[in-house]
C-alpha cells in the first residue's frame, strides 16, 4: 500500500471512531437525566460530528472515499454497544462509565496514528483533534471518579 492510500486507511479508520463517539455520545444525552450531563454528551456527540467532517474532507482532498458510518470492530464499538445496554437500565454512573471506555478506545485510535509519517498539516489536525479528545476523556473519567466515590 502506498503511503497516500495508508493515509487514507488511517483518516477512515479515525472516521469511523469519531462517528461511533458521535453516536455514543447522542446516545447517552439522550439517555441520563441530569441536564448538565445532557448538554456535556451533546456537546461531544457535536464535536465528534465536526472532527469526522473534517477528516472526511481531508480523505477527499487526498483523493480517497471517505467513511460515512461508525466502525464496526474493535474495542470502541464494543464499549458504545455496552453503553446501548446500559441505557435500557438508565443508571447514569453506568453511561458515564461506558462513555469513559469509549473515550479509552478513541484516545487510543489517535495515539496510534499520531505515531505514523504524517504530513505536517494532518499531522497537526490529528494533533488538535487529540487534544480535544484528551479534554473528554479526562473530564468523563473525573465524572465517573465523582459517581464511584
Amino acid at each position: 500500500m502506498n503511503a497516500q492510500n495508508d493515509l487514507i486507511s488511517v483518516l477512515n479508520q479515525l472516521i469511523g471512531t469519531c462517528k461511533d463517539g458521535e453516536e455514543g455520545f447522542r446516545t447517552a444525552a439522550n439517555s441520563v437525566k441530569q441536564n448538565d450531563l445532557k448538554v456535556l454528551f451533546h456537546s461531544y456527540s457535536e464535536q465528534r460530528a465536526q472532527f469526522a467532517s473534517e477528516l472526511q474532507a481531508e480523505v477527499v482532498q487526498l483523493g480517497g472515499q471517505p467513511e460515512t458510518s461508525g466502525s464496526l470492530t474493535g474495542a470502541f464499538h464494543r464499549g458504545w454497544t455496552n453503553l446501548k445496554a446500559m441505557v435500557v437500565g438508565g443508571d447514569e454512573g453506568a453511561i458515564i462509565a461506558e462513555c469513559e471506555r469509549g473515550e479509552d478506545a478513541a484516545r487510543d485510535a489517535y495515539e496510534e496514528a499520531l505515531r505514523r509519517e504524517l504530513a505536517a498539516d494532518v499531522h497537526a489536525i490529528l494533533n488538535r483533534q487529540f487534544a480535544s479528545v484528551r479534554e473528554a476523556h479526562d473530564r468523563i473519567r473525573a465524572l465517573e471518579l465523582a459517581v464511584t466515590h
